[in-house]
């Protein structure tokens, strides 16, 4: 079905394949793009007083319920986005690929290239976490690392609520020799040993064979959901979903309206119209207005969507996958958060998330950001607050607040001006800066060929 607004509005069906709730406690990876050495971005709650409310208890885990990335340009904030992205594509897709080197092509792992053997070694995604619909509350460890070539290793473990050790379901090595399917029942390990390829992740293929625990572990990655505004493509494409049943049904409008009333009463409601389709297509296509009140009457004027602000179709775009996460209780990665958003509406937005009687489930939010407004102890914990930094050799390293120390050995306190000190660089991950000097002598080649001062120039 699409959406014609004078552009298109393309509808996009929400995932509905992981219905259970979820909670990511850790997220590790090493050798992908500008992350040479393993990064982690750790949500399980360290041991602090603010903002205690906030954390979950699932099992013997505590968990938070936000992370927010700072770093300068070019840091690789993105890539830690790029790199959870990457893993759950992976996971999701690549029982497609067999032994077929074509397809395997478009989905190896982009290691970090400025040496020569961290360019040929294997890449590694590893998660930990929670499905808090399990009543035994059990915790997950599951991981893979993948080179050019395919799979090298892959792995589950489960830890239940009162134990200290996890227990292996599966491990996976190079050779047959390294296949301990041992955790699933004879038939399931017997389907998976005659079809799985070196290309192809057991969860993958289990999850395809209607293994239980496969599918239960393909599932946690579907329900999380993206958004990455800060790629022009992926941006406009965003800015164009739907969201689910808003063409038919006036109640899911009506929920929208409300929804932008939150930050901008002046759209009432909605009108849609369906445009006749092209020829033999049998894609449908509508027509969205916005309904504004006039000033001087009653009656509504009506604006195409396409016509409202940046920030207003950003927060459109935002509306289908908040809805979903905190349906579910998932996890929402986004990627430059404050990208066309005043600060005060970012600040909102994370406050949904931060707030337990609206965000019920539990659902997580991981945003990049230069946004340093929400910096602040009066917002967020030390734990919550994350930084990368590229070094001279082009490698980033990833590091939180509550870990950091400074030039005496003395860790951040509660009460410090985060904000402060982040931008006159206690904390590093802030750009370097230089004089735009190239400008200078632009300017002054300028002037002598006109006789000009650089600063004034006559008609």
């Amino acid at each position: 079905m699409d959406v014609d607004f004078c552009e298109k509005l393309y509808i996009i069906e929400s995932r509905k394949e992981g219905e259970v709730a979820i909670m990511l406690i850790q997220f590790n990876f090493k050798n992908f793009k500008s992350f040479r050495e393993e990064a982690t971005l750790d949500l399980s709650a360290a041991k602090m007083t603010e903002f205690s409310d906030r954390v979950v208890t699932v099992g013997s885990e505590k968990i938070l319920p936000v992370a927010a990335i700072y770093g300068a340009n070019a840091s690789g904030k993105s890539n830690i986005y790029n790199a959870f992205e990457y893993m759950t594509d992976y996971v999701v897709d690549s029982f497609k690929y067999g032994d077929e080197e074509e397809k395997f092509e478009y989905f190896r792992p982009t290691p970090f290239l400025f040496d020569t053997t961290s360019a040929n070694a294997e890449s590694s995604f590893e998660v930990y976490f929670t499905l808090p619909g399990d009543k035994a509350e059990k915790t997950y460890n599951y991981g893979f690392c993948i080179n050019k070539e395919g799979v090298t290793e892959e792995w589950l473990n489960v830890k239940a609520k009162t134990a200290r050790k996890y227990n292996t379901v599966f491990y996976r090595g190079t050779s047959d020799e390294e296949l301990d399917l041992s955790g699933f029942p004879k038939s399931s390990r017997d389907n998976i040993q005659v079809a799985l390829e070196k290309q192809v992740l057991i969860i993958s293929l289990g999850a395809k064979l209607k293994i239980g625990k496969c599918k239960d572990i393909r599932d946690w990655f579907l329900a999380n959901e993206f958004a990455d505004f800060g790629d022009p493509v992926t941006n406009f494409f965003l800015s164009r979903r739907l969201p689910k049943g808003f063409v038919e049904d006036k109640n899911v409008q009506q929920k929208v309206v409300e929804y932008f009333a939150s930050f901008d009463e002046h759209i009432r409601d909605f009108r849609v119209e369906k445009v006749p389709g092209d020829g033999d297509s049998k894609d449908e296509s509508f027509k969205i207005n916005a309904l504004h009140k006039k000033i001087d009457s009653d009656e509504m004027a009506e604006i195409p969507l396409s016509l409202e602000s940046a920030g207003t179709l950003k927060m459109f775009a935002l509306y289908p996958e908040l809805q979903e996460v905190l349906e579910k209780g998932s996890v929402f990665f986004i990627d430059e958060l404050n990208a066309r958003l005043h600060p005060l509406l970012v600040r909102n937005f994370l406050l949904t998330f931060l707030n337990p009687e609206i965000n019920k489930n539990h659902a997580q939010l991981i945003f990049t950001t230069h946004d340093t407004w929400q910096l602040s102890n009066q917002l967020l914990r030390r734990d919550e607050i994350w930084f990368v930094e590229k070094d001279e050799r082009g490698v980033s390293s990833l590091y939180s607040l509550a870990d950091f120390v400074d030039e005496d050995g003395v860790r951040i306190r509660k009460d410090e001006s985060y904000e402060k000190n982040y931008m006159v660089g206690k904390y590093g991950a802030i750009p370097m800066l230089k004089a735009l000097d190239i400008f200078k002598d632009a300017l002054v080649q300028v002037s002598e060929g006109t006789g000009l001062s650089p600063r004034k120039k006559e008609d």
